[in-house]
């Protein structure tokens, strides 16, 4: 073992003894920046394993950079950094060993507006994932392809039309078909950025019943502006303001009892 090696060893060792036991996600001392704008400022975030948490705030307070840091999206943009630590399990993403390829497949996303691929049929938008990750077995993938439609609780609609494009369906739809694209990676925790904001009250009432079924096996984490919603689906909330965490707890007690002012005059509707 070269020294590289052994210091790399001793990073990752390191990193897995400061993991919480008990959580699937641990954010510990997360800050961000754009250039030399800060986004997030301290920020610690303890999930479990199978609840659904919600990141709430007005505009601008940070929940869409907290979430595209949850799986090393943010390094995708021009002068984002970040500092601090996200540990999935015992694993720090951001240990310098640690491929973000693989945190992206561990950790899928799903966005606000569907975005199914255009050219692609229905069939290959759930597909193209693992094709792209090297699976050629056409029975594996048509298994995959099938219960991911059904995980995303679309299959009954879609099953005797695969092949029509992706796009040719509704706006509740494609998002549940992005849905089953981010499953079909089989991943641990699903984070979902106001993925209901662009669709009706019955597409969106579909998603949220969804969301109920899916945290059975993943750990689910969505931002959203929608107070309802929050108080509907999610567990656990997180208020945010301007970078900060300012609470957060089980969602009832939040929503019935805050501990902090600010948190009572943002979902009383005060400011926002």
């Amino acid at each position: 073992m070269t020294s590289e090696e052994y210091l790399s060893s001793q990073d990752y060792q390191l990193a897995k003894t400061v993991a919480k036991p008990g959580y699937k996600v641990s954010v510990q001392r997360l800050n961000s920046w754009f250039f030399e704008k800060k986004a997030l400022k301290e920020i610690n975030l303890d999930v479990k394993e199978n609840t659904v948490t919600a990141l709430i705030g007005p505009s601008g307070c940070g929940k869409t950079t907290l979430i595209r840091s949850l799986n090393r999206m943010n390094e995708m943009t021009l002068g984002a950094r970040v500092e601090g630590s996200v540990f999935l399990d015992d694993v720090d993403i951001y240990d310098r060993t640690v491929d973000p390829v693989i945190i992206k497949r561990r950790i899928g996303m799903v966005f606000q507006k569907p975005n199914p691929f255009p050219t692609m049929s229905i069939y290959d938008n759930v597909a193209a994932g693992l094709r792209l990750n090297g699976i050629r077995d056409k029975r594996l993938i048509n298994e995959i392809v099938e219960e991911s439609l059904k995980g995303a609780a679309l299959w009954d609609e879609v099953k005797d039309e695969l092949g029509k494009p992706g796009i040719s369906l509704s706006g509740g739809q494609q998002q549940r078909l992005c849905i089953a694209r981010a499953l079909a990676m089989q991943p641990e925790v699903l984070l979902m950025d106001e993925p209901t904001s662009a669709l009706d009250p019955i597409a969106s009432a579909k998603i949220e019943e969804l969301m109920h079924d899916l945290k059975r096996d993943l750990t689910i984490i969505i931002v959203t502006h929608n107070m309802q919603q929050a108080a509907r689906v999610s567990d656990f909330t997180a208020f945010m303001y301007l970078g900060e965490l300012i609470e957060y707890g089980p969602t009832t007690r939040i929503f019935e009892n805050p501990d902090k002012e600010l948190t009572e005059r943002y979902i009383s509707g005060k400011f926002g």
